[in-house]
């Protein structure tokens, strides 16, 4: 695409390119202008294959990257508005779902479920509802606002989930947990960071949406130096946010 700027840029551009062009001709004066060599040129070396032996292989390992979403069951809006839905009845919703996770003896998130029922409470106890503001972007790209959703859970970790109306139905379509640094949103991708084991890194995963599956995947994740070396307090982050669906 061709850009029309300004006349007076143009002229601008021009004088700026008459400085340097003048400054080489009074340097080369009794210069004779043969050319010379820069010296030798690094050949371009492609991708090796390392073992091609091994034959790839037909299925993968370990479920990371696959689509997990859920139909949030009991929780409508008019009109399909995700700004009239009761977050907090959304993730009861999940603890009524989860009771292996929630409720069950033993379960890992039994004092979130627990810390829940203060929740629409006033006063002190409304504040230890672990159910955080929700913020809403068109994540999908469908020109819609979908609900990204923050659950404080234990051992300092944050539960991030992301759900939008498909087929007239809320539709959770992302969910993870883990320790985190921060939490973005930045276009249609939701960023987390998290603090690495290894001292001056973290980790940064973006969630994207996938219109073929129909829910957000964890497109990119990667290990990123970082200007502290200070080695990061509380418990190891889970690197496996699709397995960690929760």
């Amino acid at each position: 695409m061709i850009h029309n700027r300004p006349a007076g840029s143009r002229r601008l551009a021009r004088a700026a390119l008459a400085l340097p062009v003048a400054g080489l001709l009074l340097a080369g004066c009794g210069d004779p202008g043969d050319l010379r060599g820069s010296g030798p040129t690094s050949t371009a070396v492609g991708p090796t294959r390392l073992w091609p032996e091994v034959p790839p292989a037909a299925s993968p390992a370990l479920d990371y990257g696959e689509a997990d979403t859920e139909t949030v069951q009991g929780v409508t809006a008019p009109g399909d508005d995700i700004h009239k839905v009761d977050p907090v009845a959304v993730f009861r919703a999940e603890i009524a779902r989860h009771p292996d996770l929630y409720t069950d003896d033993g379960a890992s998130y039994a004092q979130t479920a627990q810390r829940t029922k203060e929740c629409g409470k006033k006063g002190e106890s409304g504040r230890k509802c672990p159910v955080l503001r929700p913020y809403y972007r068109d994540i999908t790209g469908d020109g819609r606002d979908d609900m990204v959703l923050g659950v404080r859970m234990p051992e300092n970790q944050l539960g991030v989930r992301a759900y939008t109306f498909i087929g007239h139905r809320l539709v959770e379509v992302m969910a993870t947990t883990d320790s985190t640094l921060s939490v973005q949103i930045a276009g249609h991708d939701v960023i987390i960071r998290s603090p690495s084991t290894l001292a001056g890194y973290e980790y940064r995963t973006v969630w994207s949406w996938d219109r073929r599956q129909k829910a957000m995947l964890a497109a990119k994740d990667e290990i990123l130096r970082v200007g502290s070396s200070a080695t990061p307090s509380g418990p190891a982050p889970s690197r496996s946010p699709a397995a960690d669906s929760r």
